[in-house]
């Protein structure tokens, strides 16, 4: 059965309700959604992880990956760039490039910083680009959602994305909530129009 993969690594909560906004786009369209994060990784050699996550959405796998229909990818900034736990996991997906597994997929991008001005959009423009390598599709949030042009929070044309501010407020805007239910289900919709031909 097809189903779109939303892999996100979050720390505060912020991502990881992006993600669940946008799974909720998804299954509105009719797709089934299937949320995977990512461990954490640790500058400290010799650190061992659970190989299972001790709470929330279970650690996705690349088999998940070559057969989803289509990818959501979120991660907080870091540095007007992805987490390094999901950077570590899309630098182990070498043997999908070199098969051609995710070319033709639509995928999309989404983010939360902890500052207005913060990196959002550098972030998502960043996380296009192992997907570009992998022949996705990308989509972006068009501005013939209303939202996007009244948006006093996150909200991008590059994706859904979340102003948690300094203190790190996991709870989402309504415009941030909307635009994420509309990337879904334009997401959704497209991998439906590319399953049919």
């Amino acid at each position: 059965m097809p189903f779109a993969l939303i892999l996100y690594y979050s720390r505060g909560g912020s991502t990881r309700n992006l993600a669940y906004r946008i799974a909720q786009g998804i299954e509105q369209s009719g797709l089934e959604a299937r949320l995977r994060t990512v461990p954490e990784v640790s500058t400290q050699l010799g650190e061992s992880r659970p190989s299972v996550p001790q709470s929330g959405d279970p650690y996705a796998t690349l088999d998940e990956l070559r057969q989803c229909s289509a990818l959501a990818l979120g991660s907080p900034t870091r540095f007007g760039n992805m987490a390094a736990p999901m950077k570590y996991f899309w630098d182990g997906t070498s043997s999908l490039w070199l098969s051609g597994q995710l070319a033709g997929k639509p995928a999309c991008v989404f983010t939360s910083t902890g500052s207005l001005h913060g990196g959002q959009e550098a972030t998502l423009l960043s996380m296009m680009l192992p997907l570009l390598h992998h022949g996705m599709l990308i989509m972006g949030t068009p501005y013939s959602n209303p939202e996007l042009n009244n948006t006093q929070t996150g909200g991008t044309p590059y994706g859904p994305s979340h102003h948690a501010g300094l203190d790190n407020q996991p709870r989402l805007s309504e415009t941030e909530q909307t635009l994420c239910i509309a990337q879904g289900k334009r997401l959704a919709a497209v991998a439906m129009k590319l399953k049919e031909e």
